[in-house]
């Protein structure tokens, strides 16, 4: 069974209430114990075993604080791509220059990284140290 929990922070506490599930509302001291919390109200009220309970956690903020949180996270994610996107050039760049038989160390100041990231990139990217 999915369902979401909401939690409105409350004072010191998180209200948390699972609209799929009438009548489902609990409290929280903190976030990471909102899951363990509605799957076993989930179990005591639908008799879903709480193993079976598949819970999206929705904390809900004030329009301006939701509006950070989501900044950050965009924010992140945008990151992570960028890294992703670093990392795939890098392999490349390290496998192009070992095919004009640069070497590791000559590669790592080309790159501006550490010799021994270039090894990494190296064998990330199947190139192999000239013997």
């Amino acid at each position: 069974m999915k369902v979401t929990a909401r939690a409105t922070r409350s004072g010191s506490w998180w209200a948390v209430e699972v609209p799929e599930v009438p009548g489902l509302f609990t409290q929280v001291k903190r976030l990471e114990h909102v899951r363990e919390q509605v799957a076993d109200a989930v179990e005591l009220l639908e008799g879903v075993p709480a193993a079976d309970v598949q819970i999206a956690l929705l904390p809900v903020f004030d329009t301006a604080t939701d509006g950070v949180v989501h900044g950050a996270q965009d924010a992140a994610a945008a990151a992570a791509a960028a890294q992703s996107v670093a990392s795939r050039r890098m392999r490349s760049a390290v496998a192009r220059l070992r095919d004009e038989q640069l070497t590791m160390r000559d590669i790592a100041e080309v790159l501006g990284i550490s010799h021994q990231r270039v090894s990494q990139l190296a064998q990330d990217a199947g190139v192999r140290e000239a013997g």
